[in-house]
């Protein structure tokens, strides 16, 4: 920026008429210069190329221009939440270091055009009467600065005059566009390739929905590195995370399709195989010599947990009473061989026995597993998942972004 100091030392003139002299930078350093500095400035530096730019106009009746050129680092708090469409407010304070008195020392705007701030000092009392007032005058409106604001600031060391120029600064979107947002739009649109490719391609679908996902996130850690670590979420964090949502959700398209096909493949298996074991039990079943059939022999066998004393009472008896008759009434009676409530406790069943509550929270989740599945409609051709995939992707992609850029932009 260019910065011009306007004051008056009377101790200066050194004629009546209206002369000018034109004089180099050093002569600031044998004179009275104002302790001007800037309250949020970081870094600065004078240029000093092939001299150092410093200017020093001295009027006949004593008025000195005192105009030096200098780049300056400013701190400004920014509000990201729009970032990177947004707007912000950014303010150059310039302050006086030393004269705290504001009777003693005022600011005063003179002219500002453009983002070149000129200030005024003037001053009254008996410290400086050689200073005069200055009136503030606008020869131009700025288009990107409103109008100063002279304030008074209250430090440890006494209150001071403060002059606060403000700047309403708009964030150029090209670049963020061609950066991450195009990008951005193009990953998420690769992904639904795969709703086109063969379900039975099982690496081709894979690996695209992979590489998507990887590309997402490293476009993600990309724009984060360059901002400040902030705790909050910013426009252009919502975008990548729904990205990166819509890019997932197409990796998992495929794993439903893949679950689905293998699994109507694996029902179709079972249900071959109750079918060949159905038409081998229709065949007609052995029938053993004392006229009870070789199934329910079965029956009686298979349950483990029947008491062992009445067969073996059995087999003693027939060794004894031979007898069809004796036989016939020591066999047990069909309700007996088909009711098996008699078992052995086990340690579990002692020791550790089931809580009523248990049964009720297993039989609640039961049922509502159940209710759910019955809601899930069932699905006889995978290439459903996908025909349906590519008209909902697109539209919901759509939607989100008329949404987001409506929000943000308009």
């Amino acid at each position: 920026m260019y910065l011009n100091q306007y004051w008056k030392d009377e101790r200066l003139a050194f004629s009546s008429s209206d002369e000018l002299l034109t004089l180099p930078g050093d002569f600031a350093e044998k004179i009275w210069v104002p302790d001007t500095f800037f309250a949020n400035d970081k870094s600065s530096y004078l240029h000093d190329v092939t001299e150092k730019n410093k200017m020093v106009r001295l009027h006949g009746d004593g008025s000195i221009t005192y105009g030096m050129r200098f780049t300056t680092t400013l701190a400004c708090m920014m509000d990201l939440h729009y970032y990177p469409l947004d707007t912000q407010n950014c303010t150059v304070e310039i302050e006086s270091c030393k004269l705290e008195n504001v009777a003693v020392v005022n600011f005063l705007p003179k002219i500002l055009v453009g983002t070149v701030p000129w200030t005024t000092w003037s001053c009254t009392g008996r410290r400086c009467p050689w200073w005069a007032w200055r009136r503030p005058s606008c020869r131009s409106s700025p288009s990107r600065a409103t109008r100063p604001n002279d304030r008074t600031e209250s430090l440890a060391t006494g209150v001071y005059r403060r002059l606060s120029i403000s700047f309403n600064l708009t964030r150029n979107i090209g670049y963020f566009v061609f950066q991450t947002y195009l990008p951005s739009i193009l990953i998420v649109m690769l992904s639904w390739v795969s709703f086109w490719i063969n379900h039975e391609a099982t690496s081709a679908r894979v690996a695209l929905g992979i590489t998507t996902v990887l590309t997402m996130t490293t476009i993600s850690t990309g724009v984060r590195s360059s901002l400040p670590r902030i705790s909050y979420v910013k426009a252009i964090d919502i975008y990548l995370v729904m990205c990166f949502v819509f890019v997932f959700a197409a990796l998992l398209e495929y794993a439903a399709v893949n679950y689905t096909y293998w699994g109507q493949r694996a029902k179709k298996k079972a249900k071959k195989m109750k079918e060949s074991n159905g038409q081998q039990n229709k065949q007609s079943p052995a029938i053993k010599e004392d006229g009870v059939s070789t199934n329910e022999e079965i029956i009686e066998l298979q349950d483990i947990r029947m008491s062992p004393i009445p067969s073996i009472r059995q087999r003693h008896n027939s060794k004894f009473f031979p007898s069809e008759g004796s036989m016939q009434d020591l066999k047990f009676p069909p309700s007996f061989r088909i009711n098996r409530n008699y078992s052995f406790p086990t340690r579990s069943s002692v020791h550790t026995p089931r809580a009523p509550n248990r049964k009720r929270v297993i039989s609640t989740l039961k049922k509502g597993a159940s209710v759910l599945k019955s809601a899930i409609p069932t699905i006889k051709d995978v290439n459903i998942i996908d025909k349906y995939s590519r008209v909902v992707f697109p539209l919901s992609f759509v939607f989100f972004n008329t949404v987001y850029w409506c929000f943000y932009v308009l």
